[in-house]
């Protein structure tokens, strides 16, 4: 975005899910006492926060992005509000928020498949991030064996979508190999 001055090709819903989903995690975790989760999704809490003030300064049209944004926020202060305060029992909090952490963990993973029919339909990934792609396989592997260690099927079941699609991007980007995106503003740098 800062090279090219432009959020063309870039997504925003994936990133705005991913800091929801950060942020729903580091509750989880502070609920269950569990160190790792907590720094992990702080970090992750923190840097999704700046990636969306970057995304908004070189965005043409704020008030959708600004919408989306308030939106999802607003869906995660009423669960907060929801998790910590109406749900007095402690066992049961956990695992509602388990549920909720990961109904929001799935749809993060899902989220870049939204532009699907139009990678299809333009025989072209310029829209997709190969490395995003690789951190997200390597991220929801590494949950995936984090929660299976723990025996948490919460963090475990919800990253294995993590896999799925980033498994598909990578087709995706072997089916539309990058000399069909020659126009594509990046690679001509």
């Amino acid at each position: 975005m800062r090279m090219t001055r432009s959020v063309d090709s870039v997504q925003f819903l994936p990133f705005l899910t991913t800091d929801i989903n950060n942020l729903s995690w580091m509750s989880y975790g502070a609920l269950k006492g569990d160190g790792t989760l907590i720094f992990v999704n702080a970090t992750g809490a923190v840097l999704q926060t700046l990636y969306i003030l970057v995304y908004l300064h070189y965005c043409p049209r704020k008030r959708p992005v600004l919408l989306q944004t308030a939106t999802l926020l607003g869906v995660f202060l009423l669960g907060f509000g929801y998790f910590w305060l109406l749900v007095p029992n402690l066992e049961a909090r956990l695992q509602q928020l388990g549920l909720f952490c990961s109904v929001f963990t799935i749809s993060m993973y899902l989220s870049p498949l939204a532009d699907l029919a139009k990678i299809i339909q333009t025989r072209s990934t310029r829209r997709l991030s190969f490395p995003l792609t690789i951190a997200t396989l390597l991220t929801s592997a590494s949950w995936t064996l984090y929660g299976f260690r723990l025996g948490d099927p919460y963090i475990m079941v919800p990253n294995l979508p993590g896999i799925l699609t980033s498994f598909i991007r990578l087709w995706l980007f072997w089916k539309y190999s990058q000399e069909q995106d020659r126009n594509y503003p990046l690679l001509q740098t």
